[in-house]
């Protein structure tokens, strides 16, 4: 069985897919183990002398100035769970809350929360074993970290709630029975350590960014198909261009496209068949590459996010203190998935002009929307009218979550980033992105069928040969969701990077 051992410290974005997708098994280092333990003693200690201190002898929110006796911290945190489970929508998918949990028991491993060490060993047995809490989508403010769906994951541990166990929707309860794990009782402060964290927005965000990684690089890879398809002139990709102006990620879209067309007879030179191109086709690196630099600076964030100790109040064993704190407030993540929706709009929007112009006869020298026979059949048309439509619900998703603020808990947390939200939008939008790409394939591989006679770039020929395995030239009209949804499976599946790697073409 693979591993990924966590220790607070090294978790990767990676590694998180790694769980999440791939089930690899996850390990706590010897190391962790130690420092969970030396914070608990902390509490323990707190709890036995009967100090004040937030959430471990308090109650929570506005409640912080009511003090709870000894006998009842226990009920307080079973309280606070119950309480709290308040999600509302449909579940995350289950990559998703294995992602979640995965991030909740590295953020415990760091050794500032004070929670027991079987109570971290639960949760990672919990992802061992594929115990997937029921985790409704909705409520989650953002700060006080993920208050109710981190709830609802803990509502499982302790017995409550629902899981999905082996393909199918049980009792939390029924789940940990059948996967042979005790439930705990929550011990003083636990319910707080477990809930009072980024790990929704940021589990989110981790399969966000990751994927976000690889469509870029995949724009790249179709755009350089349209550029053929349209006889560009690839002078605007020449390195010396953009080594004057040298933003990495426009140095490696413009690299990529190069890779891409290296061999093409369809490519042209400026001045042998116009002088210039449009935008679209010749501000590609300075588009593509602006994306990708926005996503290396999104992915520095998560970074630092998914290894650190977002909940409150926080442990510091060495000097015995305890100390309240806002960690747990999501605006670093919030902001990054908000600039994450914004940044992969456009890659809808410069890819949906380019496939109008592929389309439009009034803009290039090919048949009108693709087809022989326009009029008696529409061709590609409508192809164009979805991209259009799927670019405009981006601009209403990309517009910022974490510009609102609704105060909560009485007026006390009283400014929240609303990070799960843009987190959420941001998934969507990366959908719709891939969707858009999907027919700019599409159409500019059927573009490409009326070049015959021209060599094919290395990597644009292998690709095109890709698609043609699983959509046929249009010749007259059929139903294109399907040709669609082919090419979406294509980009999705990863096929294009294999099939590129294959050629010994390796995109940036």
């Amino acid at each position: 069985m693979k591993k990924v051992v966590i220790d607070g410290n090294n978790l990767a974005i990676e590694d998180v897919v790694k769980v999440a997708r791939d089930k690899w098994e996850v390990v706590l280092s010897e190391v962790a183990k130690e420092r969970i333990v030396h914070s608990r003693e902390i509490v323990d200690r707190y709890v036995k002398e009967g100090k004040v201190v937030y959430g471990i002898t308090t109650g929570f929110g506005k409640f912080s100035d009511v003090v709870i006796s000894k006998e009842d911290t226990e009920a307080l945190q079973k309280n606070l769970i119950m309480s709290h489970s308040c999600a509302v929508g449909d579940p995350l998918p289950e990559e998703v809350v294995r992602a979640i949990m995965l991030l909740r028991a590295n953020a415990l491993a760091k050794g500032f929360s004070g929670v027991r060490l079987e109570t971290v060993e639960t949760l990672i047995e919990m992802i061992n074993k594929n115990v997937v809490p029921v985790i409704p989508e909705k409520g989650s403010l953002g700060a006080s970290g993920d208050l109710a769906p981190l709830a609802h994951m803990v509502l499982v541990m302790i017995g409550r709630g629902e899981a999905f166990y082996a393909g199918e929707r049980v009792s939390g309860e029924e789940a940990m029975r059948r996967a042979g794990i005790p439930t705990i009782t929550l011990s003083s402060k636990e319910g707080l350590a477990l809930i009072n964290g980024t790990q929704v927005m940021s589990a989110l965000g981790c399969l966000n960014v990751y994927d976000a990684k690889r469509i870029i690089a995949v724009a790249d890879a179709v755009a350089s198909i349209t550029l053929e398809a349209l006889r560009g002139i690839i002078d605007a990709f020449d390195d010396r261009v953009q080594m004057v102006r040298p933003h990495k990620g426009q140095i490696v879209s413009a690299k990529n496209v190069r890779k891409m067309v290296e061999g093409s007879e369809l490519i042209t030179r400026q001045g042998e068949i116009r002088v210039q191109d449009a935008y679209t086709l010749r501000c590609i690196p300075q588009v593509h590459g602006a994306v990708r630099d926005a996503i290396s600076y999104i992915e520095r964030v998560l970074g630092v996010e998914i290894n650190s100790a977002t909940d409150n109040p926080l442990i510091f064993p060495d000097d015995g203190e305890v100390i309240s704190g806002g960690n747990f407030h999501g605006e670093p993540v919030a902001l990054a998935m908000d600039f994450l929706s914004i940044a992969l709009s456009e890659i809808a929007n410069i890819s949906e002009r380019r496939i109008e112009r592929l389309v439009n006869y009034q803009l290039n020298d090919l048949p009108p929307f693709l087809t022989e026979k326009g009029g008696l059949n529409s061709g590609m048309m409508i192809a164009q009218y979805t991209a259009a439509s799927l670019v405009s619900e981006n601009k209403v998703l990309s517009h910022p979550a974490s510009v609102d603020s609704i105060p909560s808990s009485g007026n006390q947390e009283d400014h929240v980033s609303m990070g799960t939200i843009a987190a959420r939008k941001a998934r969507e939008v990366l959908k719709n992105v891939t969707t858009v790409l999907a027919i700019e394939l599409l159409t500019a591989s059927q573009a490409l069928e009326f070049r015959k006679g021209f060599k094919r770039g290395k990597g644009t020929d292998r690709i095109y040969r890709l698609v043609r395995e699983k959509v046929k030239p249009l010749v007259e009209d059929r139903e294109l969701y399907i040709d669609i949804n082919a090419c979406f499976d294509i980009i999705r599946s990863g096929r294009i990077e294999e099939v590129l790697k294959e050629e010994g073409i390796m995109l940036e």
